[in-house]
């Protein structure tokens, strides 16, 4: 590894949202979105505002096209400190097809082309199907998975440049995340939600694998070629988010971010809660 230049240290926010539709990755026994990330909801002028929050939003909110927000249809709110009934939530899968979904993305074009026209129902976390297991394959996680204990999680990244400015190194801690699992890191690179010019996410390394040990406790990083260049290049596509995501099936994808994505496969747990990392900028 090259030597390294500037660092910047960045605290992880818990969430359960990757982007804002489907409004969560995370749903509750009864088919309902649990979201802690952005909000969209109805300012006095009209529009759709999106904050912050934390909520319980129906799967049959209203859904506007790709790139656009329209108010979610709120169950209840979820106050910043849990009552002992809203901790013990189980956690559970999205179905396939995926609800309240407008992103026209393939995750795996070579490996599951036909992801988006699969159907699969809602499982609890400690439930999904993972392939070919057998009962005395020693399946670890037994417990159901509770949304007071996912937001326990917690990660801090370090971040530096090579002192080429070639490359971009990222250095993760994280506490508390569901012990015993297969985890996944991925990027979030400006284009990726961009209806005029989209791009697939991808991988943030690969492999992008991390286990937690019997705590929830890991550690994880990844060097990344220009993974900042300057947004005046030709077909530059910064990295502006991280997501760490818990894998439903226990698997790893290669290439790409998963089969299903969007709380079919991968569940986002922690992430910076703004596109970040401006001050950095690489070279090829």
């Amino acid at each position: 590894m090259q030597a390294k230049s500037y660092t910047a240290s960045y605290a992880l926010s818990v969430t359960t949202q990757g982007p804002t539709y489907p409004p969560s990755e995370v749903m509750d026994g009864e088919g309902n979105f649990l979201v802690v990330g952005r909000i969209n909801r109805l300012a006095a002028d009209g529009s759709t505002v999106s904050n912050w929050g934390r909520a319980i939003v129906a799967a049959d909110s209203p859904l506007p096209r790709f790139g656009e927000q329209l108010p979610y249809i709120i169950v209840r709110e979820l106050p910043e400190v849990l009552s002992q009934d809203e901790q013990d939530i189980v956690l559970h899968t999205l179905p396939l097809p995926l609800p309240c979904n407008n992103y026209p993305m393939l995750f795996a074009p070579e490996q599951c082309p036909q992801a988006n026209a699969m159907e699969k129902p809602s499982y609890a976390f400690h439930q999904v199907p993972i392939p070919d297991l057998r009962v005395n394959d020693g399946r670890k996680l037994k417990q159901a998975v509770t949304l007071g204990q996912w937001l326990q999680a917690s990660g801090q990244l370090q971040l530096s440049l090579s002192e080429d400015k070639r490359s971009g190194h990222f250095e993760f801690v994280f506490r508390n995340l569901i012990p015993h699992s297969l985890y996944t890191v991925m990027s979030l690179r400006q284009h990726d939600l961009d209806p005029q010019k989209l791009s697939r996410p991808g991988p943030l390394g690969v492999p992008n694998v991390f286990i937690t040990d019997g705590l929830g406790n890991a550690t994880y990083s990844a060097e990344m070629p220009d993974p900042f260049p300057d947004s005046s290049r030709e077909n530059a596509n910064r990295i502006i988010n991280v997501v760490v995501l818990w894998m439903s099936y226990q698997s790893n994808y290669g290439g790409a971010i998963g089969w299903f994505g969007l709380g079919g496969d991968i569940h986002a747990q922690l992430k910076l809660p703004i596109a970040s990392f401006s001050e950095f900028t690489t070279i090829s």
